[in-house]
């Protein structure tokens, strides 16, 4: 089950289309979904968490914590809309797709893809890309 919430007046168009899109991600790497929760808010929001449990100051535009259990998908992921907004216009993207693939790439990382290495960003770049179309058809 996905659910979606949020801190901030922001609504996604159509949850029902995201969340099939992100089930359907997670059967087709061999994986089942159990219960991804995304908490949708604003760069303050985010910044507390982000202090309060990994000891970070800086601003962010997600963080993810990962529940899985063996193959079973569970998580929460955090979203900040401004973050968003803002990463958006530097990498001339429109909203939309900036935040498909910062709300996927929380998703890859529970799957098993990791970002630390430039081979890895490159890997999970490709991957996000690759999700993005499957959303578009």
């Amino acid at each position: 089950m996905i659910t979606f919430n949020y801190e901030t007046p922001f609504n996604l168009k159509d949850e029902l289309k995201t969340g099939s899109w992100i089930e359907q991600i997670v059967v087709s790497e061999g994986f089942v979904l159990g219960e991804i929760n995304y908490v949708f808010c604003d760069d303050l929001f985010l910044n507390q968490i982000n202090k309060e449990f990994l000891k970070h100051d800086s601003l962010t535009d997600i963080i993810s914590f990962d529940y899985c259990l063996g193959k079973q998908v569970n998580g929460e992921i955090y979203i900040s809309t401004e973050r968003v907004i803002e990463n958006a216009q530097l990498f001339h993207a429109s909203f939309e797709n900036e935040l498909n693939r910062v709300m996927i790439h929380g998703v890859l990382h529970y799957l098993g893809y990791k970002d630390k290495t430039i081979e890895e960003k490159k890997i999970m770049r490709l991957k996000e890309n690759a999700c993005l179309k499957e959303l578009m058809v």
